[in-house]
């Protein structure tokens, strides 16, 4: 059998697994905890089905360090996956960067210890709307609470526009690229794979979303501060693992793509056209952690958060600093 099918199989069953362990009290021990006799370690990772952007974990057990090995737990949205993570269901998760700051600012122990793929936005409209000031009167989609929603007030304000002046409405991401081919909206302000869908059928992009302070930061790898202070070595053997995927991912494409389609299925043209609105990468670099900072900040002046976490509350870059080189 294909391996990746296998761990496949693997993975499906642990989702009914974590989403009982979600539904009840928090676990009392994590798989990174529970070792065999001959100190061996199981460690599951959450992320989301489908997204080649989110496709880091399925492939981990190929650079795994001896001695460890991974499941993957699939979930349906970042938050859900960060609420894993709090509960012990998984023990570290490929998310979203906006739910993480969440998290951490609501006082739950969780830290950033690699970033895992930067862009994957996109401001698209259809041809009634050729500039920003046409958006005016329009109806407007978008992910309420988002790193997209906060984009997007930052480049409406930078081009004068009051967003009370568009006809904002709250999409759901899996619905944004239907919305705007029915009409429903006339724009979007979204994520891959919609965005490139969209693009696809007839849309195309009304600004350089990547050109404000947040930049590009969108997911990365999160665990809990609990597994960090207990078994820094693992934490670290992950995070080497989740490089060097990395660096495979960049240099084989096509290869593992092709892989990903023929199990979950998926326009691999569409596909293919997300990635490159995408930037994998595993580095925190202080660059990173300002855009951190900004984006925190941001959430803060909207309402999304109550208090702004630091840096030093969010990220932390020692293992990441740690990472061999070539």
């Amino acid at each position: 059998m294909n391996p990746l099918r296998t761990r496949l199989l693997v993975a499906s069953s642990l989702v009914a697994v974590s989403l009982f362990s979600l539904s009840g009290c928090a676990a009392s021990t994590t798989g990174a905890d529970a070792q065999a006799a001959d100190g061996a370690s199981t460690v599951t990772i959450g992320t989301l089905r489908g997204q080649p952007h989110f496709y880091q974990p399925f492939l981990y057990e190929d650079f795994a360090a001896d001695g460890v090995t991974y499941e993957v737990v699939t979930l349906d949205t970042t938050p859900a996956l960060n609420d894993a993570l709090i509960s012990g269901a998984v023990d570290f998760a490929i998310t979203g960067v906006t739910p993480t700051i969440s998290s951490i600012a609501q006082g739950r122990e969780l830290k950033i210890v690699a970033s895992a793929a930067d862009g994957g936005s996109g401001f698209i409209g259809n041809d009634s709307i050729d500039t920003l000031d046409d958006l005016v009167g329009k109806t407007v989609g978008y992910i309420q609470g988002s790193a997209q929603e906060v984009v997007m007030r930052l480049i409406l304000a930078d081009a004068g526009i009051d967003p009370d002046d568009l006809d904002l409405v709250v999409v759901p991401v899996p619905d944004m690229a239907s919305a705007f081919a029915t009409g429903s909206v006339d724009a979007f302000f979204g994520v891959e794979i919609g965005a490139s869908i969209a693009l696809q059928n007839g849309g195309h992009e009304l600004a350089d979303v990547y050109d404000t302070p947040v930049g590009k930061v969108n997911i990365g790898l999160v665990t809990t501060q609990e597994l960090i202070d207990s078994d820094p070595e693992l934490v670290q053997s992950v995070v080497d693992t989740h490089s060097d995927t990395i660096d495979y991912m960049v240099a084989n494409q096509t290869e593992w793509l092709t892989e990903m389609v023929d199990t979950f299925g998926g326009d691999q043209a569409v596909l293919e056209s997300a990635l490159d609105n995408f930037w994998m990468r595993a580095d925190l670099p202080v660059e990173y952690q300002d855009q951190l900072a900004v984006l925190a900040t941001e959430m803060l002046g909207l309402g999304l958060i109550e208090a702004a976490p630091t840096v030093a509350d969010l990220v932390d870059t020692t293992f990441a600093e740690n990472i061999p080189t070539a």
